[in-house]
């Protein structure tokens, strides 16, 4: 009920952008232009520091910080489904960049259920949804395999240190039911939204490992700011 209350609401009621304020406008052209393009022009490499062991290797469209951090916090957090678009537009540049050939095989990092639950929606497949459905409209194969799923219950990882991340996945990420076969298909793009501490794509690297699958490279619309790698900030006059 709440997601479907926020998409009409998102519809019928004047809305601003979501990074920036500017009014009546759900997504304003600075910002979207921050976000990247499905090309993935301004694609970058990313890696924290310290990153975990497994972490492969990570290809964001965007620093997560000001606007872009904003835009990506309203679609997971405030339920503004409408940003799932430009999201996955965004998304789709950084698997173009992860080095995987026709088939892509995007498959999303789980998020907990109690989660999913209280935010009304699955953020995460919700953009990989729509950056394979980007991915087709330019010509390439592409698909969402939404094979993977924690066996255990899992803390939310918003408040936790790197290490507390790390024995909070511990072996929780796992290839559901009919996941080996799906993996075999193609080599596997993980894909989130963003990336902080890379704990929650390096268990999921590990669980598409052990289900027999082949990682070409992980995705992310928002990835940790490096000066040497992203331009300055955008504000909206």
């Amino acid at each position: 009920m709440r997601a479907w209350w926020t998409e009409f609401a998102g519809l019928v009621l004047p809305v601003d952008c979501a990074g920036c304020g500017r009014p009546r406008t759900t997504l304003c052209g600075g910002c979207a232009e921050l976000l990247g393009s499905p090309d993935g022009a301004a694609v970058r490499r990313v890696r924290p520091d310290p990153a975990p062991g497994g972490l492969p290797e990570v290809h964001a469209a965007a620093g997560y910080a000001d606007e872009v951090r904003a835009v990506v916090l309203a679609h997971k957090e405030r339920g503004a489904l409408g940003l799932a678009r430009p999201l996955g537009a965004a998304l789709a540049g950084a698997v173009l960049r992860a080095g995987a050939a026709d088939p892509l095989l995007l498959v999303p990092v789980p998020s907990a259920r109690r989660t999913v639950a209280a935010r009304g929606h699955d953020a995460t497949r919700r953009i990989a949804r729509c950056a394979a459905a980007e991915l087709r409209r330019s010509g390439r194969r592409a698909r969402v395999a939404a094979v993977l799923r924690h066996r255990r219950e899992v803390a939310d990882q918003t408040r936790l240190s790197g290490r507390e991340r790390l024995e909070n996945l511990a072996d929780a990420v796992v290839a559901g039911k009919g996941g080996r076969g799906l993996l075999a298909v193609a080599p596997v793009v993980l894909v989130d939204d963003l990336m902080t501490t890379g704990s929650s794509l390096a268990a999921a690297a590990r669980a598409v490992e052990a289900a027999g699958g082949r990682i070409a490279g992980a995705a992310v619309v928002a990835g940790p700011v490096e000066t040497e790698l992203w331009p300055g900030t955008h504000r909206c006059s």
